[in-house]
């Protein structure tokens, strides 16, 4: 799985091609990512939340073949949809499993409500309602990125209902408020998600997720993000993306991963730098955060049940850098477990 540092000139040569693209003919999406295609069809479940009427979307997708019984439930990362899990989807539909993607509220293209208080509880308690009406009683609980601690939430909630969970260069692997990265309002996430642009995402996804390199397939998951943000609900995306700032950095999840108690695939790339605030942060704080060379190995230890899985030089998303690597180990320890 390791790569050659040759290969990083041209990545960047071809990453700077297609920023000009970008630049030229980004496109806009309406505040529930109306215009974006989804790989498979949309469904939405209708629910009150906190006096507000809200609307989670997510894919069903059947088994293919000869179904195995087993229901998979994938949590996107914050800046993720549930359609960017398409490759994962269709691998583990042909493997034989019922695979369910919701779209967390705020996120994509469900609700984005003008006021709401965000917590993972909050979040862990909507996707319950969403398998309860589905008639899922159990079933295996990924998550990536924001969705690792998601995942880690809703395990803890309710451990007889998650028979298996896999995390995903899950965030939330240290708390960062507590190693000295400072505290940002609200208000002042809000200002940051206005800015925000194709060129930027690309920027930041090229050095972060995908360690340096850069694939033409990339693009559409950057035009997904950006064209949601630059939208007829730009306001109202950003304000919601502010929200949920403020709960990923207040509310770790790291002090309980001791309490899990179901088998736990912690899959990592190692050259993954992920830690919210680490712009902000201090020179000296900065170098210490985000080592998930480090963090994977420590959190394994603190999982009763953990495995871990490492993909050396990768970054934060390796089921998109090589699918097919992830995927096959992903499905080899499913059926051990």
């Amino acid at each position: 799985m390791r790569r050659s540092l040759f290969l990083l000139t041209p990545c960047l040569l071809l990453a700077s091609i297609l920023s000009i693209g970008l630049a030229q003919a980004a496109p806009t999406y309406g505040p529930e990512l109306e215009g974006f295609t989804y790989p498979y069809p949309r469904q939405h479940y209708n629910f009150e939340s906190q006096k507000t009427q809200l609307q989670m979307t997510y894919m069903d997708v059947a088994a293919l073949g000869k179904p195995n019984g087993h229901t998979v439930v994938l949590m996107h990362g914050k800046n993720f949809c549930g359609a960017t899990w398409e490759a994962s989807i269709k691998t583990l539909s042909a493997a034989g499993y019922r695979v369910v993607a919701p779209d967390q509220i705020g996120f994509c293209a469900s609700s984005k409500p003008e006021n709401y208080q965000y917590s993972f509880q909050q979040l862990a308690i909507n996707t319950h309602g969403l398998l309860e009406k589905l008639g899922i009683q159990q079933a295996t609980i990924i998550g990536h990125s924001t969705g690792g601690m998601l995942a880690t939430r809703y395990a803890l909630l309710y451990p007889d209902q998650v028979d298996k969970l896999v995390l995903v260069n899950p965030i939330g692997l240290e708390d960062w408020k507590a190693l000295g990265v400072p505290y940002r309002t609200v208000d002042q996430w809000y200002q940051r998600e206005l800015q925000l642009s194709a060129e930027g995402v690309r920027k930041y996804e090229q050095s972060t997720y995908y360690a340096g390199h850069w694939k033409p397939e990339y693009t559409r998951w950057v035009e997904m993000l950006a064209g949601l943000n630059q939208g007829p609900g730009k306001k109202s995306v950003a304000w919601n993306s502010a929200l949920i700032y403020d709960m990923i950095f207040t509310q770790p999840v790291v002090y309980e991963f001791k309490d899990l108690t179901m088998p736990t695939l912690l899959m990592i790339g190692d050259a993954d730098t992920t830690a919210i605030g680490s712009d902000v942060a201090q020179p000296a704080v900065k170098a210490k955060i985000g080592q998930y060379r480090l963090l994977g190995k420590q959190v394994a230890k603190m999982i009763p049940h953990s495995t871990l899985v490492e993909f050396p030089d990768f970054g934060h998303a390796p089921q998109m850098e090589d699918p097919e690597q992830f995927h096959k180990m992903l499905l080899e320890w499913l059926a051990g477990h």
